[in-house]
């Protein structure tokens, strides 16, 4: 799992704003949803809440559904943002997925890819290092 996304990171095209600046967690969901609309995705949805768990970005990709797991840790103790997308997450996120589309039936024939946009401050702590795997995972 982990060897996908070491290759997917040096596909990225550029990155988000990388100062910390106090940031929140709403606050780094908000600058990751910025820059996938100028990787060209269009924002459907933000912050989809049902009662199996939360996701917090769907786009599209020209036909295919996204849906989008925003991490961000100032440490890397117990693994870092990457490794906190634990397989229980994972779970948690398809079956909001799920939710989602029978919720929303217009989206119900669209391929669907899950993405873990991860932001991490780096070991200075002065900067974040930000990483996009595009399917991050397999539902």
């Amino acid at each position: 799992m982990f060897d996908r996304w070491k290759k997917t990171k040096a596909q990225k095209k550029s990155t988000p704003q990388n100062e910390i600046d106090g940031n929140t967690g709403s606050e780094i969901e908000r600058i990751a949803c910025t820059w996938l609309k100028e990787q060209g995705l269009k924002q459907l949805t933000l912050n989809y809440l049902c009662r199996y768990g939360e996701i917090d970005i769907i786009m599209l990709d020209k036909q295919q559904l996204v849906f989008v797991e925003v991490r961000y840790r100032r440490h890397s103790s117990f693994g870092g943002a990457v490794a906190s997308v634990d397989w229980r997450k994972q779970k948690k996120i398809q079956k909001t997925a799920a939710h989602y589309l029978m919720m929303n039936s217009q989206h119900a024939n669209l391929s669907c890819r899950f993405d873990v946009i991860a932001a991490q401050a780096n070991s200075n702590n002065v900067k974040i290092d930000w990483t996009w795997i595009k399917d991050a995972f397999i539902s």
